[in-house]
């Protein structure tokens, strides 16, 4: 079950209030996940069970995704509202430099917490920013189509599709290389999460103009991604090797681009040797 926190986080703008929602399981050292654009917490729900066994869990519904209402007026859905964010979402919670996981959109996000020296490691799974313009271009593009496909779509037709495997096919290969051990009320649930996502549009927008360009150092670093990724293509993950030396590049075979669900002992396992 959700939990909801109110954050009053001071940006250039003044001080605004920011509510956060999240899931926390397990015992051990602290380990945050971050989704990607338009999904929610749920999206590491494959993963879930066996990273609680050993550690203390948060999954979090970043704002203007999920259960998070959107941010306030006035706040962009960039790296430098989000940084600040996530900090103080720590401080709240009482975490002090926790382990980091994300993917796609989160995975960004993690990196930049690792360059700000706010987490103790970083695992990304087929982190954002390692495009070239054409490659952005591209994931862009899929991304405004399935928005637009999932917004076109009534309810109705999206529970019929889901209830059929090549209906969840249609609904997510773009994201999931092995559609089949996704069930329906997952299916739904996150097609409903990515029409609903208050924050989609101006985050896509933030993101025109993001690279990422810097090292991580002195934070250990962990980055994979899926063979099959069809959004966020695997050689970006060389390009991620360049930027960051240090780090540890990973290939999920037949993963896709949320490898949580193709592979969930895979991801599992990089995630808690990273996390050590």
């Amino acid at each position: 079950m959700a939990t909801t926190v109110s954050l009053a986080v001071d940006f250039p703008v003044g001080r605004r209030v920011v509510s956060v929602s999240y899931e926390r399981k397990g015992t051990g050292e602290p380990l945050v996940l971050l989704h990607g654009i338009g999904h929610h917490r749920q999206a590491w729900d494959p993963v879930l069970r066996i990273l609680a066994a050993e550690r203390d869990v948060i999954a979090v519904d970043l704002p203007g995704f999920g259960a998070s209402p959107a941010l306030p007026d006035g706040l962009a859905y960039d790296l430098r509202t989000m940084v600040p964010v996530l900090g103080s979402f720590f401080d709240t919670l009482g975490v002090v430099r926790p382990h980091v996981v994300g993917n796609s959109l989160g995975g960004l996000l993690a990196l930049e917490l690792g360059r700000e020296k706010l987490v103790r490691t970083v695992t990304a799974l087929s982190p954002a920013g390692f495009w070239t313009r054409s490659e952005r271009r591209y994931a862009f593009g899929v991304l405004r189509a399935m928005r637009g496909a999932a917004l076109s779509m009534p309810m109705p037709m999206i529970e019929r599709l889901a209830k059929t495997s090549t209906g969840r096919t249609a609904l997510t290969s773009t994201i999931y290389a092995r559609t089949g051990r996704r069930s329906p009320a997952s299916v739904v649930s996150e097609t409903v999460a990515l029409r609903e996502a208050t924050g989609f549009r101006q985050t896509l927008e933030a993101g025109l103009t993001v690279t990422f360009t810097d090292d991580v150092p002195d934070v250990p670093v962990s980055i994979a991604w899926g063979s099959k990724d069809r959004l966020l293509l695997r050689r970006q993950g060389v390009r991620a090797k360049h930027v960051i030396p240090g780090a540890r590049l990973v290939r999920l075979p037949r993963c896709g681009h949320v490898p949580m669900n193709d592979d969930p002992a895979a991801v599992a396992r990089v995630i808690l040797d990273t996390s050590r």
